[in-house]
């Protein structure tokens, strides 16, 4: 009598649970990431924007409007922003923190911190 090789039943079940369950919480973060990655891009290009290198915090947020409303930027605003300048460098970050409701009464907390780096 042969062997017979395969998945069962219920391992196939376990395994599309998991599965289910992998999709579900990247499908929830998917939005707080994006974000994280626009907010990021975005500090970058304002650092290297004349405009904001060579005005002040004005000027930083103007273009930081321009840019958020853009980028359907809504975690953060202008004034969660530290911009510094230093010489003909700016540095531009934030630190803020995003709630992920998960299934009833558990939920994610992520911290983020995006930064331009020093621009040369």
């Amino acid at each position: 009598m042969k062997k017979q090789l395969g998945v069962t039943l219920s391992g196939m079940l376990m395994v599309s649970v998991v599965l289910i369950l992998v999709i579900l919480l990247g499908l929830k973060l998917f939005n707080p990431y994006t974000q994280y990655f626009a907010i990021q891009k975005t500090f970058k290009t304002l650092s290297m924007n004349v405009e904001v290198r060579n005005g002040g915090r004005r000027e930083f947020n103007n273009a930081w409007s321009r840019y958020a409303q853009i980028e359907s930027i809504n975690v953060i605003t202008g004034d969660d922003v530290e911009f510094t300048k230093e010489g003909n460098s700016v540095t531009i970050s934030a630190s803020y923190s995003v709630k992920v409701p998960l299934f009833r009464n558990f939920s994610l907390l992520i911290d983020f911190a995006p930064t331009s780096g020093a621009a040369p």
